[in-house]
């Protein structure tokens, strides 16, 4: 595995301190994970690209630059004239948990590979490992979504690696229904699947962590872990648990615990670690990234 490219919507990021004051970053779920996944990889000869559509405002200069800055590779992001990034705003409990406010109608990342353009479907058969989430899914024409999994098909029929995040935001689908359909669709495609088990209770009406595993492997889902937050990962192959994992002292963002953790598994696997392995480096990181306030911590 050389190439890895993490598809989605990378957005401005404004979230609010302790004392009131706001600060302007950039962050987005698939973003995040491959910011931490270059991170991880960095010294290795694995290559990691961020694929999605911005303005030629200078709010997406700004959002470029911070890509490059992060070691990511650029080639296959989409530039609109007529469309800006996305924002969304962050506050905080006193337990770290989130709430969001999004502004996101006119985000450039909907219009990816929406033609005409220049950064087509065909464009990511150069890469060996594609991630995807629910939120890459939902912010997608229907069109676009049915070309994507088609186009999923013929990239692992030609030997290349799906790995799937639903990370459910039920704002963005135009009904369960139809998130249900696509999730199911996309993890019956997943190589690697990397649930979290809250967002699935919520969207399938699971009771159980093991009542996901058992929909999932269903559904054909037979590498990863399903995500349960401070409880730790439950591998999909084998149920495998983790023992005796540290607890985090005090929680200050679970912004990107999710996200953080699929790069940290994802690093691991291709640098050939069992599911054990993943799954602690994964938790590992995600226990690191919520100590600290934003989506991305700095290293």
């Amino acid at each position: 595995m050389k190439k890895i490219a993490c598809v989605g919507e990378v957005m401005l990021e404004l979230v609010t301190g302790a004392n009131g004051a706001a600060t302007l970053g950039v962050a987005g779920d698939t973003y995040n994970t491959a910011v931490y996944l270059a991170r991880a990889l960095r010294g290795s000869d694995i290559s990691v690209s961020y694929v999605t559509a911005l303005g030629t405002d200078p709010y997406s200069e700004q959002i470029l630059i911070e890509i490059r800055n992060h070691g990511l590779k650029t080639d296959c992001i989409e530039r609109r004239e007529d469309a800006i990034p996305g924002l969304y705003a962050i506050t905080t409990d006193d337990q770290g948990e989130r709430s969001f406010s999004y502004w996101r109608s006119a985000s450039a990342a909907r219009t990816l590979f929406s033609a005409p353009c220049k950064i087509d479907l065909a464009r990511l058969d150069e890469f060996d490992l594609i991630l995807l989430s629910g939120i890459s899914m939902a912010i997608l024409p229907q069109d676009i979504r049915e070309q994507l999994m088609a186009w999923l098909d013929k990239f692992k029929a030609e030997g290349g690696t799906f790995v799937y995040d639903s990370n459910h935001r039920p704002r963005l689908w135009e009904n369960a229904a139809e998130a249900r359909r696509i999730n199911d669709a996309m993890w019956a495609r997943a190589d690697i699947a990397l649930p979290s088990v809250d967002d699935e209770m919520e969207l399938y009406g699971d009771t159980t962590a093991k009542d996901v595993v058992t929909r999932l492997r269903a559904l054909g889902c037979k590498q990863g872990a399903l995500k349960r937050g401070s409880e730790g990962p439950l591998g999909l192959s084998n149920s495998t648990e983790l023992a005796a994992l540290p607890a985090v002292k005090k929680v200050i963002d679970s912004t990107a615990a999710g996200d953080s953790f699929n790069a940290g598994f994802l690093a691991a696997t291709a640098l050939g670690k069992t599911e054990d392995e993943a799954m602690l480096a994964g938790h590992q990181l995600a226990a690191k990234v919520i100590t600290m306030r934003g989506a991305i911590i700095p290293e």
